[in-house]
Order: C-alpha cells, then structure tokens, then sequence
C-alpha cells in the first residue's frame, strides 16, 4: 500500500504529443507511469485542463440533451397518444434548443466543479506527502475525463435504442468505473508515493462530502419528526 516510485521522473519524449495522443495515452496505457510522464510535459497546465473540461461537457451534455430521460419518455409513452398530455419538450427541436443554449452553462459549471475537486485532491495528496502541483494533476485527470465526455454522450445516444439501449448504459456504468481507476493512478503517478496515499487522496473529500449530506439528511429528519411529535406540523384537511 505505501510502495514508493524510486525511478527517476521520466522526461517527455522530443515534440510536443498531439492533444489526442495524450488522450489516447491516459485511457489506453492504464500505469501510474504514464500520468508521471504526463505531469513532466511542459503542456500541463490548468489552463489547458479547463479548456479540454470545457469542450467535453460541451459535447457531452449536448448530445445527452437529444435523447429524452426514460421518465420522460415514459410520460409520452402513457399520455400522449391520447392527446391528455402534451410534453412540450418531446420534440427534436425543443431539445436541440435546449442542448444549444443549456451546453454552455453546464460547461462552466463543469469547469468550476472540476477546478475545485482537482484542488482539493491535490491539498490533501500534498498532505500525504505527494511531490504534484495542481496544474499537473489538472492536466492528467482532464486527459481522462475529456475523452470519456466524448464517449458518454455517444453511449448516451445510444443507450436511446429499443431493446439495446440496456447495454449501452452498462457500458457507460463500466466506463465510469475505469476512468476512476485510472484517476486514482494519475494521482499516484503525479504525485510519486503509494497507492495508499492515493486512494485517501481521491476518495477521502468523497467520504467527507457523503457524511455531510447523511448528517443534514439526518438532522432534517429529526426535525421533521419532532415537529410531527409535538404538533406544530401543519395539518392538512381533506
């Protein structure tokens, strides 16, 4: 678990690599290794991170705007042959309308998540001892986020088929479940320590963020609940 990268920090080979090589690279060459050469490029900087961030949830959720959610989808199926519900959204043109003007605010948002998320992993590796900077692990986690936008809005797409669509999203959940696998090697590989590390760099904000919602889901309950216990819920009658 605490196993040390003892090799020297290998350098960028002579070029520049083309922005789909590192893309290639970070999903196809899972090594804690590559995301250290990653980090060594004179290319890694947040900058850059942000842009790539920026243009996959552009795609992404552009794509994902064109198909309808399966609740929705269910609605139309139940109601709108009969003419009792007319979901104003259902057509092509009203979801093209809302992938064009809703992509870009989704992307700042991403971008913002993403910026504050890289920050905070980052504080905490640099706790455990990690050796990174923040542009360097920006720069590697949007290598393998970006591509994964892309490939999610296309499963997305496809997810959208009759009969087949189940299979498409299980590939999405699968690929979700890779792309963490890999950034937790890419922490491990710009930082330079141990799995262990690594592992409670990443997921240690995720644990902290899961208790947070349980403790006011919990004290909401408490609440609502002594309120019903003492008689001063609002009392609806029929």
């Amino acid at each position: 678990m605490n196993d040390q990268i003892n090799a020297p920090l290998p350098s960028m080979p002579g070029g520049l690599q083309s922005v789909f090589q590192v893309w290639m690279d970070a999903l196809t060459k899972p090594n804690e290794q590559t995301f250290a050469v990653m980090a060594a490029s004179p290319d890694a900087k947040s900058m850059t991170a942000f842009l790539w961030v920026f243009i996959g949830s552009l795609v992404s959720f552009f794509l994902g705007s064109l198909v309808p959610s399966a609740a929705m989808r269910q609605l139309v199926e139940q109601y709108g042959s009969n003419g009792q519900f007319n979901f104003g959204g259902g057509g092509i043109g009203e979801r093209l309308i809302t992938a064009v003007c809703g992509a870009p605010i989704v992307a700042v948002i991403s971008v913002v998540v993403f910026a504050v998320v890289v920050g905070v992993v980052q504080f905490l590796a640099k706790s455990f001892g990690g050796r990174g900077t923040f542009d360097q692990l920006a720069y590697t986690f949007a290598a393998i986020s970006t591509p994964f936008a892309f490939v999610s809005g296309v499963l997305t797409l496809l997810s959208a088929i009759p009969y087949v669509g189940l299979c498409f999203s299980i590939i999405s959940v699968l690929a979700g479940l890779y792309v963490l696998a890999l950034q937790v090697m890419a922490v491990k590989g710009v930082n330079q320590f141990g799995w262990g590390q690594a592992a409670g760099a990443y997921f240690l904000p995720v644990i902290v963020l899961c208790c947070c919602l349980a403790a006011v889901a919990f004290g909401i309950g408490s609440l609502v609940a002594r309120s019903i216990n003492n008689g001063s819920f609002p009392q609806f009658q029929p």
